[in-house]
């Protein structure tokens, strides 16, 4: 594995880990901005333009770029978060120029009027589809409840009334102002050559336009808030909680990881055995997701509605030993194995080192190897947890629920009691 880094005149960064031992070549823009950085007067336009990348430009139509990745054998896709837009690609390593031309187009498509009319249809019809999902209605109502005023609430789709206000126009603008060369990490992994990688770069995107657009990453306050959203057609009820997690530039962060496998893991955790095999619900598991400036742990149970309460309530216990005493040995054990094959398996294909890759970069500015984070990992200790949960206590402080109760009769916030020193 060899690292390179080089940033082009006009701001935009360009990084590789490369392997001259891989059959495939991974290539991928990272733009920085996503729901986080609307206004509520152009809500849902991060994943709106991310559809629309795919209209093409002056010189590729629509069906010509699908019909180019799929001949050259791509495998290419794009996503939108509430903080990155990505559009990627893995491939052979003969087809990266082909390949990496279309991906470059997707940064800079033509944001047609008639393109913009025909798609918003279907961004409607996605919205509407997401909301027949109760496990996504239920995180996109405690993202919002529980970063109320915070950009972190904003929904990655939008609404049906946002939506349908939208103009090309604002995105235009907004394709403008966030789609700049300083905002966007151009990584590169597999095999193919630095010079290569150096030349595609500034042939394609050496002419985009500087700049680094702001954001405010200032740490989330959460006050806590219930929610229900009845659904009485549904036949279970899915309820998610968030509580203060560490942000993506603490050094928390793999001690957080860590602690939700211990806990929450869909198999072998504490929630799973606790909860799942004794079949008081279907679902019972704890995540940890961070973000730039503020981190959450995500809740999800998913029972019986009459059982809900009582599954709520043992997660809470199951919070507050936790906090009290920690964990043991014998569990960091396990989860530091689980973690560490995860690393291992993702890092043997390009593909997989190209989200490592560009995150760590997006976010801390740093590369790391997969030794980096199989000694960090292993090193973790349980006094470690315990700073952790001295910082960040397992809380269910934010509660959404979807399904066919209209209460879930919870606490505002199970706050657990004070961790132990």
């Amino acid at each position: 594995m060899h690292f390179h880094q080089t940033q082009l005149p006009n701001g935009l960064q360009v990084i590789a880990e490369l392997n001259p031992k891989a059959q495939s070549t991974a290539a991928g823009f990272f733009v920085r901005t996503g729901s986080r950085d609307e206004t509520p007067e152009v809500s849902g336009v991060s994943h709106f333009l991310e559809h629309m990348a795919f209209k093409g430009d002056e010189r590729y139509t629509a069906d010509d770029i699908n019909r180019i990745f799929d001949e050259l054998g791509a495998r290419y896709n794009a996503s939108t978060s509430e903080e990155v837009t990505l559009f990627y690609a893995a491939v052979l390593p003969e087809y990266l120029p082909q390949t990496f031309e279309l991906l470059a187009t997707l940064i800079t498509p033509s944001l047609r009027q008639d393109d913009f009319d025909l798609e918003k249809k279907v961004i409607l019809e996605e919205i509407g589809m997401y909301e027949d999902l109760p496990g996504f209605t239920a995180y996109d109502h405690v993202m919002q409840q529980h970063f109320s005023g915070h950009p972190l609430g904003n929904s990655i789709l939008g609404t049906t009334e946002s939506i349908s206000a939208l103009t090309a126009e604002q995105m235009r603008l907004y394709h403008a102002d966030r789609y700049k060369a300083g905002n966007i990490i151009l990584a590169v992994a597999g095999n193919t050559t630095w010079e290569n990688v150096t030349q595609l770069a500034e042939e394609h995107c050496g002419d985009w336009p500087a700049g680094d657009p702001p954001r405010d990453t200032t740490e989330a306050a959460p006050k806590g808030a219930q929610f229900c959203v009845p659904r009485p057609s549904i036949q279970q009820q899915h309820v998610m909680q968030l509580g203060p997690a560490p942000p993506s530039a603490s050094p928390l962060r793999f001690a957080a990881d860590l602690l939700s496998v211990i806990v929450g893991d869909d198999s072998g955790s504490r929630l799973y055995w606790d909860i799942v095999d004794p079949g008081y619900a279907e679902a019972a598991e704890l995540s940890y997701n961070d973000y730039d400036g503020s981190g959450t742990w995500a809740t999800y149970v998913c029972s019986r509605p009459e059982d809900i309460r009582d599954n709520l309530d043992r997660v809470g216990v199951i919070y507050e030993e936790v906090n009290r005493h920690g964990v043991t040995e014998e569990e960091l054990k396990q989860a530091q194995n689980k973690v560490s094959a995860r690393i291992v398996l993702q890092s043997e294909r390009p593909m997989g080192r190209l989200a490592s890759l560009g995150g760590n970069w997006l976010y801390r500015g740093e590369y790391r190897t997969v030794e980096d984070d199989l000694n960090v990992v292993r090193s973790l200790t349980t006094a470690d947890i315990r700073e952790l949960l001295n910082r960040y206590p397992l809380r269910q402080l934010t509660t959404v629920g979807v399904g066919p109760l209209e209460k879930l009769d919870a606490p505002a916030e199970n706050s657990s009691t004070p961790p132990a020193t």
